[in-house]
């Protein structure tokens, strides 16, 4: 087992992996820039380490910086968190060349699921539904007008490097199509430095359905059933819940088989997630793998008991795969909300500074996974998001009883929040009866009474 993990992230997830670490009796070296001097990551790491000014390029990003900080601590591994480095092969490789384990996939499987055009290939090689589409990168417009009129519309326009609703278009006419590959491929390559683009059939009113896999260096994989995340705005995820209230039993074992299929077929080791999308008829099909710790693992957490972060450690320390997948049941039902500090009444707007009141919910069935607190000031350089609620129940209506009393028991002073916006959807009806898809807060009205 490791002695000393360097976190090589900031806020909840630092705090989290932490958490994990202390758990296992590992010491762990909190790095951070400037601006989060005063995070509760920094406070409760056994060492900190500077490694910058506020911008990310010269901080979480700088391979330099952090590899030197592992150096001087005498770290002998390297959590990369979810975010920043976390998906980049050349960290991966370069945490390898200098003698840290990283606590994430090698940088040939990162590479090879991180070029969305190459992992969707690689699916359909092993056998894993994917979308319906134009197999590789596109060469240019006039190929991706040629495909599309051959595929009938509507169609998606996607960045193979892109992640976060970056470098996507939705086109509808064969009129569209240039205009949108042209703003497609700019978008990519200012965002990720690849403006490679590939094209896909559009799945109408599609649920995001993704699976949580555990896969280990003796061959050893398997799903810890499915994640909810249709409740997203700009592709950008507000609400999270394990089981799907779409899902069947029947379903949940096919998706799963398709998810430990898809990661075995890369020798995938560690924590991962494949995401996919679900249309009306519980057709699934691959979208995208994660080879990370998901933002919102929480969930699956709660419903299984099993901590995510810890076993992913002992994982990437050569320990086998603990748990039985043969009459393996989710237990009960969990809901996660992001908080993050913008105004959902004004489009929402980044809310930085400083949190004047700060109390977080209690009481039976609720988490709380966040690192900040009265007189944090929340920065402008880096996400919004300033905790997750996480709540547990014996099934889906009083999980969402219990997430609407955790919420109005949290108390946020100073930035505006998001939480009057959750409130809002557990309490609509379509909502609490399963009845939504990815396109639902398009249609969503939100009347904030609270000023």
């Amino acid at each position: 087992m490791y002695k000393k993990v360097l976190i090589a992230n900031r806020g909840e997830i630092a705090l989290r992996v932490i958490r994990a670490c202390h758990e296992l009796n590992i010491k762990t070296v909190a790095v951070y820039s400037t601006a989060d001097e005063l995070s509760l990551h920094v406070k409760f790491a056994d060492e900190a380490v500077c490694i910058g000014p506020p911008m990310s390029k010269d901080s979480y990003l700088n391979i330099p910086r952090i590899i030197a900080a592992a150096e001087i601590t005498g770290s002998d591994a390297i959590h990369p968190g979810y975010g920043f480095l976390s998906e980049s092969a050349q960290f991966s490789k370069i945490c390898k060349e200098n003698g840290f384990s990283f606590l994430g996939p090698s940088p040939e499987i990162i590479d090879s699921m991180g070029n969305k055009a190459k992992a969707k290939m690689t699916m359909k090689a092993a056998g894993v539904p994917v979308v319906p589409g134009g197999d590789g990168i596109l060469d240019g417009p006039e190929e991706a007008l040629s495909k599309a009129n051959e595929m009938g519309y509507p169609i998606m326009l996607k960045a193979s490097a892109g992640g976060g609703g970056r470098g996507m278009r939705f086109v509808e006419s064969p009129e569209d199509v240039v205009s949108s590959y042209k703003s497609a491929n700019q978008e990519s390559l200012t965002a990720f430095g690849n403006g490679d683009i590939y094209i896909e059939k559009f799945i109408e009113n599609p649920r995001h359905i993704e699976v949580q896999v555990l896969s280990d260096s003796f061959g050893n994989c398997i799903h810890l059933g499915e994640r909810e995340c249709s409740i997203q705005r700009r592709h950008q995820k507000l609400i999270e819940e394990s089981p799907s209230p779409f899902v069947d039993e029947k379903t949940r074992i096919a998706i799963g088989e398709a998810a430990v299929k898809g990661a075995k077929s890369v020798n995938y080791v560690g924590v991962g997630t494949v995401e996919f999308l679900m249309d009306k008829n519980k057709n699934f099909y691959f979208m995208e793998m994660n080879t990370r710790i998901q933002v919102e693992h929480p969930v699956t957490e709660m419903v299984t008991g099993v901590d995510l972060i810890k076993q992913q450690i002992k994982m990437h320390a050569g320990e086998k795969c603990p748990i039985d997948s043969k009459g393996f049941k989710l237990r009960g039902h969990s809901i996660e909300c992001r908080i993050n500090a913008e105004d959902p009444s004004n489009n929402f707007l980044p809310f930085p500074g400083k949190i004047t009141s700060f109390h977080m919910p209690g009481g039976k069935g609720v988490r709380v996974d966040s690192h900040a607190y009265a007189g944090y000031v929340i920065p402008s350089q880096y996400d919004s998001m300033i905790g997750k609620i996480i709540v547990h129940a014996k099934n889906r209506k009083r999980a969402i009883i219990r997430m609407q009393r955790a919420l109005e028991e949290t108390i946020i002073d100073g930035p505006k929040t998001t939480i009057p916006y959750q409130m809002a959807i557990m309490k609509n009806d379509k909502f609490k009866s399963g009845d939504f898809d990815t396109s639902f807060l398009e249609t969503f009205t939100f009347k904030n009474k609270k000023t």
